[in-house]
């Protein structure tokens, strides 16, 4: 039985870790000729990820915390894909367009606002351009069904997707109401049908708890209409309440947010409800069916996660395109201009439009790597640790696990020779078990930090 008094003392804010360094870390100091030389020097045999974002939303969704343009205006998404072009000709002449690609991702903002028309330019404009796509390339697309047609199917099957993310959150009609996004599940069951019809054997669905007005009860009238939609995968995130940095957050009246407690006991019957009906957790916000291929991953410890969650598709080099897009390789982190006059003005300079971003240090490597294995493992292999980075690891990282202690007398953390093992239980709060290893968050005040509450 867990004790959701006790849990409710780690609602504490920190980071989701979709990377380490986390972003507040990027700099300015990292300019496009630092981008530029990582691009032109990447090893022979490094394979691509191709990440396009499309900023367009018709209007907002008050719990959102991604870059969008609200807009009703065609001219706009004309305009912007120009810029992809342009974009995408300027990268031509610093990477080699020859390496194969494993990964393609439309995100936004909601890529299925393009109309089915500007929808392939965008498909053609990056199929063309990266022509080596693996045979096994993960092709996927974000889908709000209030935006999606048969139509935009049909491009997306003309260019090989074989993932959805259908963005639900919630179906209780006060909830999306008050998120301001209101989304039947007539709407959402004829939209996945249409995907299914299609021959998309790969759904994903997003929920969201911690949002205004949700109870226990709410959330499981919720779970079950979306089994009744048979996903593949799930990821059910905590809301990230942060109305310093998104205006439309503020018109949430917080005396209507479920408390930590009831948030942990809506994370609790999430995970017994899906657990029980034929699905297995992955990483820690994750759900998918045993079959799925992320299984085999977990299973020889090679779970990755990155800014589009959890992935089987490690090692690659992401090459971020459209306005804020982050891309990445093991050496560095980089940002385009998050304001699309600062990217267009760049990109018609003839600049790549690189706002900031990153160089790792060997200790960020080695901290990333026990962040992110623990995060998509829920298990370290510590002798794997010590052979790839030539440590020794309780001297290197004596301090973190005398802050582990916390975790292990709460019966959430085991730390043995070889291993440190997350208990079922410890899964919940993966995040405050992997904060001791962030050295940056070490140097800023628990009071003073700016990331959203774990629980």
């Amino acid at each position: 039985m867990i004790d959701f008094d006790k849990f409710a003392k780690y609602s504490r804010p920190g980071p989701r870790y979709t990377s380490y360094p986390t972003a507040p870390e990027f700099s300015t100091d990292f300019s496009e000729n630092d981008y530029i030389n990582f691009l032109e020097n990447l090893d022979d045999d490094k394979k691509l990820s191709i990440y396009i974002h499309i900023p367009f939303c018709r209007s907002a969704c008050y719990f959102c915390g991604c870059n969008v343009i609200y807009t009703s205006k065609d001219s706009k998404k004309t305009r912007y894909l120009t810029y992809l072009h342009k974009e995408i000709e300027i990268i031509k002449k610093h990477l080699d367009m020859t390496k194969e690609v494993e990964q393609i991702h439309l995100g936004g903002g909601t890529p299925t606002f393009l109309s089915p028309e500007e929808l392939e330019e965008v498909m053609k404009l990056i199929t063309d351009a990266f022509s080596n796509i693996s045979k096994t390339a993960e092709i996927s697309c974000e889908i709000d069904p209030r935006f999606f047609s048969s139509e935009h199917m049909q491009v997306l099957k003309k260019y090989g997707t074989n993932r959805l993310s259908f963005g639900i959150q919630d179906f209780e009609p006060k909830v999306q109401t008050e998120i301001h996004r209101v989304q039947p599940f007539e709407l959402t069951q004829n939209m996945v049908n249409i995907a299914r019809e299609a021959g998309i054997n790969s759904i994903n669905v997003d929920l969201i708890y911690g949002l205004p007005y949700q109870t226990k009860e709410s959330f499981a009238n919720t779970l079950k209409m979306v089994l009744a939609l048979d996903p593949d995968r799930l990821a059910v995130f905590n809301y990230a309440h942060v109305p310093w940095m998104k205006k439309t957050m503020r018109k949430f009246d917080e005396s209507t947010m479920p408390d930590p407690k009831i948030k942990l006991e809506i994370l609790k019957l999430t995970l017994e409800f899906f657990t029980s009906n034929g699905y297995n957790t992955v990483g820690m916000d994750h759900f998918a069916k045993p079959e799925d291929e992320l299984f085999k991953a977990i299973e020889k410890g090679e779970l990755h996660r990155n800014f589009q969650g959890y992935t089987t598709k490690g090692g690659t080099v992401l090459i971020g395109i459209g306005v804020t897009s982050i891309g990445n390789s093991m050496d560095y982190f980089a940002q385009n201009f998050k304001e699309l006059k600062e990217y267009e003005e760049a990109l018609d300079n003839g600049h790549l439009p690189i706002f900031k971003g990153y160089k790792l240090s060997d200790d960020d490597k080695l901290r990333q790597a026990v962040i992110m294995e623990i995060m998509s493992n829920f298990r370290l292999d510590i002798k794997r640790v010590e052979k790839r980075f030539d440590i020794d690891f309780k001297s290197y990282f004596k301090e973190e696990l005398e802050q582990l202690q916390e975790f292990t007398e709460d019966e959430l953390v085991k730390i043995e020779d070889d291993f440190i093992t997350v208990s079922s239980t410890g899964t919940m709060l993966i995040r405050n078990i992997v904060m001791p290893f962030d050295a940056y968050l070490k140097k800023i005040p628990e009071n003073q930090r700016r990331f959203s509450k774990t629980v």
